[in-house]
């Protein structure tokens, strides 16, 4: 990481969430749910999280890079030391922002974003910290469909054993129908935000 944030400091309570689905006041449900999300291409994806996600997020940034993402947060008035990003780009572009991040990596590299998760996950805080990916149909894009579905079931788990919520925006409308099914059925919960 570039720059590891401090977090601690920032946590709230989940109180009022509960259960492994979708609750009535929290769509995300209990700590380590893990919840797929509709979205559609002009659904800006990271308005589907609830405020104190932004207290400690982990993005794995495959539809905007990190410079965007940067100024979606600061017109947010978001705290950006709270934010780490793994950035999956198909070009390299450099980012010399104040948000964290870990090296770039191709969309079709998944065994090099699975390391990079790996190294960004360990700053996200257990009971608090959300893990976040903005869109899996740009990594089906670029990989074959069950590499994909087996690094996503690798992620979802590894999130839901840390006691993290993760949150996974896919576009329903442009992943194979079979696909989709096979995303949502690793995950506890959908939610639609299209």
């Amino acid at each position: 990481m570039t720059k590891p944030g401090a977090t601690d400091d920032a946590a709230r309570s989940d109180a009022g969430a509960a259960g492994r689905g979708p609750a009535a006041t929290d769509p995300f449900g209990s700590v380590g749910t893990q919840t797929l999300v509709r979205t559609s291409a002009s659904v800006d994806p990271l308005s589907v999280l609830p405020e104190r996600a932004f207290d400690n997020l982990l993005v794995v940034a495959a539809r905007d890079h990190p410079a965007k993402l940067q100024r979606r947060l600061e017109r947010a008035g978001r705290d950006l030391s709270n934010v780490g990003v793994v950035p999956v780009v198909p070009a390299a572009r450099e980012y010399d922002g104040d948000l964290w991040t870990t090296d770039a990596v191709s969309p079709d590299d998944l065994t090099g974003l699975g390391m990079r998760f790996s190294d960004a996950l360990g700053h996200v805080e257990p009971g608090t910290g959300w893990v976040f990916v903005d869109a899996l149909g740009v990594l089906l894009m670029y990989a074959a469909d069950a590499r994909v579905c087996r690094w996503f079931q690798t992620v979802a788990n590894r999130v839901r054993a840390r006691d993290v919520r993760g949150v996974y925006c896919a576009n329903a409308g442009a992943v194979a129908s079979g696909t989709y099914e096979q995303l949502r059925s690793m995950c506890d919960a959908e939610y639609g935000a299209e």
